[in-house]
């Protein structure tokens, strides 16, 4: 009995070896737990700093697109007030150079810093009641008020329907007539070939002798037939006092086209055309010869040369009395 009751050393050290590893294993856990704890921990402390700098960069971002659209209008109306602004073409006396609806940029720097020559293409404001039957394009309103305010800041054409645009054909002094025996207009005395006009039409189908008045500009649409321009304008004075432009008035030069995109190209000045016109009161330039309309010279007339004296004939003889 007595040595059934001896335990042996070894035995009696496992109860204290489990205890001692359960001890362990539960210290570990506590641990574990206390390490999660500790991540929600951070993780709580940093929701609203996370969301705070993602509010901070949204503020950023909307301060910056802010920023970016007031340049933007400052820039347009800038560039509308000094520079460029766009207009559509209303009706169809441009044509063929401009049709219907196409936009079109105009540059303000010329009258304000370059000068005017015969045969740009202006837009001007009406100079009295020239426009009576044009209609601006027809939209809805909310259209009508979001055109009206990219219309103001440049970023749309001018759709006021007070403003023409034609060709300056005679500029101030100028002395412009229609027309010569082949049908040409005459500008200072010098005929002048007009490429630009409409397919079919005259160069005018009114016939005037204007002088153009001191800052003024005579101006016609390049569809003659189809124009309501100075011809139309300046009755019933006919002397260019009423259908002229006053300077004054000019926007300024149209110089491209920029609607359609299919007929997105510049507006040139066809300076042959008015490459031999004098200026106001001088002798128009020597014609080309050869040139369609014009005539060579005549020679100079030459003192007639005197017939001769003719000689005096024999007088037949008379008998002396009768027989």
């Amino acid at each position: 009995m007595s040595d059934g009751s001896q335990r042996d050393p070894a035995d009696a050290a496992k109860p204290s070896d489990s205890t001692s590893e359960a001890s362990g294993t539960g210290a570990g856990d506590d641990g574990r737990q206390e390490s999660r704890s500790a991540t929600r921990t951070q993780e709580r402390a940093g929701g609203p700093s996370q969301g705070n700098s993602i509010g901070r960069s949204l503020l950023m971002f909307l301060k910056e697109v802010v920023i970016v659209v007031v340049l933007a209008v400052v820039l347009s109306l800038v560039l509308k007030t000094w520079f460029v602004q766009s207009f559509w073409i209303p009706s169809g006396s441009m044509n063929n150079t401009l049709v219907k609806d196409d936009r079109v940029s105009v540059s303000k720097l010329t009258p304000r810093f370059f000068d005017l020559k015969r045969g740009d293409i202006v837009v001007f404001a009406d100079p009295g009641e020239w426009l009576t039957d044009v209609v601006p394009p027809q939209q809805g309103p909310v259209a009508e008020r979001i055109n009206s305010v990219l219309s103001w800041v440049g970023l749309l054409p001018n759709d006021e329907g007070n403003h023409l645009i034609k060709r300056i054909i005679g500029l101030p002094g100028d002395k412009v007539q229609c027309c010569t025996a082949d049908g040409r207009l005459l500008v200072n005395n010098a005929p002048i070939t007009e490429p630009y006009v409409y397919p079919g039409d005259r160069p005018s189908d009114i016939t005037f002798d204007i002088t153009v008045p001191a800052d003024h500009l005579w101006v016609m649409g390049d569809h003659r037939s189809n124009s309501k321009d100075s011809r139309y304008n300046d009755a019933p004075a006919d002397n260019g006092s009423l259908g002229s432009v006053p300077i004054d008035n000019v926007v300024g030069r149209a110089f491209a086209v920029v609607w359609p995109l299919s007929k997105l190209s510049w507006l040139s000045t066809p300076e042959s055309t008015f490459a031999r016109v004098p200026d106001p009161g001088a002798a128009p330039a020597d014609p080309t010869p050869g040139e369609p309309g014009q005539t060579s010279p005549a020679p100079p007339a030459t003192e007639p040369t005197p017939a001769p004296t003719p000689s005096p004939s024999p007088t037949a003889a008379t008998p002396a009395g009768t027989p």
